[in-house]
């Protein structure tokens, strides 16, 4: 067995409390149904890794026009609500809990994955230079629609509804994707966020969309149920910002006046700067790292106050127990990265607790 007291100690971020800092990352899965509901198979995976102090869950749309995955799950009507209920259930009667991260994928996309008529809605009309998995295989993304001004307050309006439905589907609070080229970063970035009006040009301007669902979000449930995933510089999907460090660092000081619960931060070596530093110095609140962690360094930086939790991910898919076997210094299942998309069990509720294997 080993210590790893400051990893196995309990934590409050806002209105939540965890009964260690082992988060759950979230990670797209892709196997929900055609009409984007979760089923008795989403339950059955996160009720197994309920152990975590706190499950973000996997990208959710906040509506029809957000979804740019296959097989994505939807938060946006009330049949998703009650579908989602009976995952948060499970979790909660196995002494878990759970967020919902709410991710609008803007010009990130194919028809093939959308519903009839749903759109592609971004900054600007500028296309993603990167193909995506259809059901027809790998294919270019389309050049979206430049959102007009009342098209982006009805969309901000939907990532409101979509948190009041997550809480009513029993999610103890939200997280904002806020990176890997979705919506959000695509305001922010200057190479996809050309506008001339109030929402871009200057980096007030391209920061005003992610302070505003910010803020609708905190008004619809209370900020201290409300999370913001960040990565920056984080080139995925085509995305680049002239300035990503000044970007971000802007944009945590904005977030200062919210006090939101927490900011989840994915460390990227390869961008030139340290992600967790830039959030560190610009940043007041609770700070979850991410990305290729071990336990002793998780530890180690909490105890350090670098960090206040961790969330894990890879190690979390095939691990169901992994707090568990942290605890106990046990070996780690690796990951069949061949499963980790669709399909069914195999790879995704099939892997043993440390018990059974």
């Amino acid at each position: 067995m080993t210590s790893l007291s400051h990893l196995l100690a309990p934590i409050e971020l806002g209105a939540l409390r965890a009964s260690n800092r082992i988060f759950m990352a979230p990670m797209t899965r892709s196997r929900a149904q055609s009409d984007d509901l979760v089923t008795d198979l989403h339950r059955e995976y996160y009720q197994q890794r309920a152990s975590a102090g706190l499950i973000i869950s996997e990208g959710i749309h906040p509506s029809a026009d957000g979804k740019g995955y296959n097989r994505t799950p939807g938060l946006f009507a009330a049949e998703h609500a009650k579908a989602w209920r009976q995952v948060t259930d499970a979790v909660t009667a196995a002494g878990g809990q759970m967020v919902a991260q709410l991710m609008h994928c803007g010009r990130v996309g194919h028809a093939l994955n959308k519903a009839a008529g749903a759109r592609f809605l971004a900054p600007s009309a500028i296309a993603c230079k990167e193909e995506i998995f259809t059901e027809q295989g790998s294919l270019p993304m389309p050049v979206p629609e430049a959102m007009t001004t009342p098209e982006i307050a009805s969309v901000i309006a939907d990532y409101a509804a979509s948190a009041r439905l997550a809480m009513s589907a029993g999610f103890s609070g939200v997280e904002l994707h806020c990176t890997s080229g979705y919506l959000p970063a695509q305001f922010l970035s200057t190479g996809t966020n050309q506008r001339s009006d109030h929402y871009g040009g200057s980096l007030e301007n391209r920061l005003r969309f992610v302070l505003e669902v910010t803020a609708a979000l905190s008004e619809a449930i209370g900020a201290d149920r409300v999370g913001l995933r960040i990565c920056p510089g984080n080139p995925f999907n085509d995305l680049h910002d002239d300035n990503p460090q000044e970007t971000f660092a802007t944009l945590l000081e904005a977030l200062k006046t919210y006090s939101i619960a927490y900011l989840h931060v994915i460390r990227m070596p390869s961008v030139g700067f340290d992600s967790l530093v830039l959030a560190r110095d610009h940043f007041d609140g609770i700070l979850i790292g991410n990305d290729s962690f071990t336990a002793e360094e998780a530890d180690q930086m909490i105890g350090e106050g670098l960090l206040d939790a961790v969330a894990f991910g890879r190690a979390f898919v095939a691990n169901p127990d992994l707090p568990e076997r942290f605890k106990m210094g046990a070996p780690l299942a690796k990951i069949n990265f061949k499963t980790l998309y669709g399909g069914g069990a195999e790879g995704y509720t099939d892997y043993p607790s440390l018990a059974e294997s």
